[in-house]
């Protein structure tokens, strides 16, 4: 199964608007030099995009709002311990799941 081209488009402005500091949920947090000094921080955000993010049966993003703001909190948290994640993360949420067995011949 191929994931949507909805779900391609979330996935692509997500990592546009967090790839260049301008994520509108992230205003005034300093977070751009964790993607060379703490990928984990960075990783764990898009582990909770991917593990939020809903779609339906024709694969249309039905919560891309929420995914981000979810995804976005964690790294609030990260880089100000005084923030508080409400509701808290719950188990699934911030599973972080093993790459793929390599299949693809090149």
């Amino acid at each position: 199964m191929k994931l949507s081209n909805d779900f391609s488009g979330a996935l692509r402005t997500f990592a546009y608007f967090m790839a260049s500091g301008t994520h509108s949920m992230l205003e005034d947090v300093e977070y751009l030099d964790l993607y060379g000094s703490e990928p984990s921080a960075i990783e764990m955000v898009f582990a909770i995009f991917a593990n939020v993010i809903e779609l339906d049966e024709e694969g249309n993003v039905l919560n891309f709002t929420h995914a981000q703001k979810r995804a976005t909190d964690y790294l609030k948290s990260y880089c100000d311990p005084s923030y508080e994640v409400s509701p808290p993360y719950e188990d699934w949420e911030i599973e972080l799941y093993g790459a793929p067995v390599f299949q693809d011949k090149i």
